[in-house]
C-alpha cells in the first residue's frame, strides 16, 4: 500500500504537472524553432505573442459567455480559439509587413533581427497589458476536474488521493493533436516541404520557383497558432498575466536550445526535459521518500533540492551546460 500510496503522490505532484506543463513548453518552443529554422533569427517576441494572443481569446470567451454561449463541461475558450488565433495571425503578419521584411531585404545579420524583435517584444507587451489590464484573470470555466482527491481515496482505499485537472487533460490532448496535425502539414503538404526546402537552403529553393514572401506568411501564421494555443492551455492551466508570459520566455528558449534550435522533434524533446527538471528539482520529496523508506531513513525536511523561486533557475542551468557541450542540442539542430 505504502508503494501505491507513493506512486499517486508522483502522479499527482510531479508527472502530470511535469506533463502539462512539457507540453505547453513544448507548443511554445515548436513556434521559436519554426521562425529559427525558417526566419533564420531567433523571436524574443514569442513569449508576448502568446500573451496577446490569450488575451484575446480572454476577450471573446467574455463576450461569448455575456451571450449565453459556453461548451458546458469544457472551456468557453476553446470556441474563442480560432478568433484568437486569427486575431493574433494578423498583428504577427502586419509586424512582419511593416518592420521584419525591411531588414530581411536589406539583408541585415541575424543579430540586428534579434535586437529588433526585442523591441518588438515590449511593445508587445505593454498593448497588451492596455488592452486587458495588469491583473491575474482566471477564465477556466467547465468541469474543473476530472478525477477528484476524494473521489479517488473512496474509490481505492488509498491516503493518497488523485487529482487530475480538466485542464492538464486538455492541455495534453490538445498538444498531441495539434504536433501530429503540424508534422503532417510539413511532411505531407506542398506547402510543408516549401518550408522545410527554404530552410534547408533558401538559394536553392528560390531557384525552384518557392515564393519566399508565401513561405514567410505561411511560417508567422503557423508560430502564431502555436503560440496562442499554448498561451492559452497555460491561462488555462494557470491563470493569466501578461508579464508571466515575459518570464515564460527563457524555459520556452532553453527547450528550443536544449531540444535542437531548429529541429521540431528537439523542441518536443527539450519542452519536456525542462518541464520534468523544473518540476523535479524544486518538488519537496519528503512525501514519496517517506512511503518508500523505512522510518529510520525518512527525511526530517523537506527533501526539495531547491526552492520553487529557483524554478527558472533550473532552465538557465540547463540552457549554459548545453550550449558549452552540446550547442546543436540533443537533435542537432543548427549551431547557436
Amino acid at each position: 500500500m505504502d508503494l501505491l500510496n507513493a506512486i499517486v503522490a508522483l502522479l499527482n505532484f510531479v508527472i502530470i504537472p511535469a506533463t502539462a506543463y512539457g507540453a505547453q513548453l513544448a507548443l511554445g518552443a515548436l513556434g521559436v524553432t519554426l521562425i529559427y529554422g525558417i526566419l533564420r533569427f531567433s523571436n524574443f517576441a514569442h513569449g508576448d505573442t502568446m500573451a496577446f494572443g490569450t488575451a484575446m481569446v480572454i476577450l471573446i470567451t467574455w463576450a461569448m459567455q455575456g451571450i449565453g454561449i459556453s461548451l458546458g463541461p469544457l472551456p468557453t475558450a476553446l470556441l474563442a480559439l480560432p478568433f484568437g488565433i486569427a486575431l493574433t495571425a494578423g498583428l504577427v503578419l502586419l509586424t512582419d509587413r511593416g518592420i521584419y521584411r525591411f531588414y530581411r531585404r536589406q539583408k541585415a545579420a541575424p543579430v540586428i533581427l534579434v535586437i529588433v524583435s526585442m523591441g518588438v517584444m515590449f511593445v508587445m507587451n505593454g498593448v497588451t497589458r492596455f488592452v486587458i489590464g495588469v491583473d491575474e484573470i482566471r477564465f477556466d470555466d467547465g468541469a474543473r476536474f476530472l478525477v477528484t482527491a476524494n473521489g479517488f481515496k473512496a474509490a481505492t482505499g488509498l491516503n493518497e488521493g488523485l487529482a487530475f485537472r480538466s485542464t492538464q487533460a486538455l492541455t495534453i490532448v490538445t498538444a498531441v493533436v495539434v504536433v501530429a496535425v503540424l508534422f503532417w502539414f510539413l511532411n505531407r503538404t506542398r506547402t510543408g516541404k516549401s518550408m522545410r526546402a527554404f530552410s534547408d537552403n533558401e538559394d536553392l529553393a528560390l531557384l525552384s520557383g518557392i515564393s519566399p514572401e508565401r513561405v514567410v506568411a505561411v511560417t508567422w501564421i503557423i508560430a502564431a497558432g502555436l503560440a496562442t494555443i499554448a498561451g492559452t492551455l497555460y491561462g488555462l492551466d494557470k491563470a493569466f498575466k501578461a508579464f508571466n508570459y515575459f518570464q515564460l520566455l527563457l524555459p520556452i528558449f532553453a527547450s528550443a536550445i536544449v531540444g535542437g534550435l531548429g529541429s521540431p522533434l528537439g523542441a518536443i524533446a527539450g519542452g519536456f526535459l525542462i518541464a520534468y527538471s523544473e518540476v523535479g528539482f524544486t518538488y519537496a520529496w519528503k512525501k514519496v521518500a517517506t512511503y518508500v523508506l523505512p522510518d529510520s531513513l525518512a527525511p526530517e525536511g523537506l527533501a526539495q533540492l531547491l526552492s520553487t523561486d529557483y524554478k527558472f533557475a533550473v532552465s538557465f542551468a540547463i540552457l549554459i551546460v548545453v550550449l558549452l557541450f552540446k550547442p546543436t542540442g540533443l537533435f542537432r539542430g543548427k549551431s547557436v
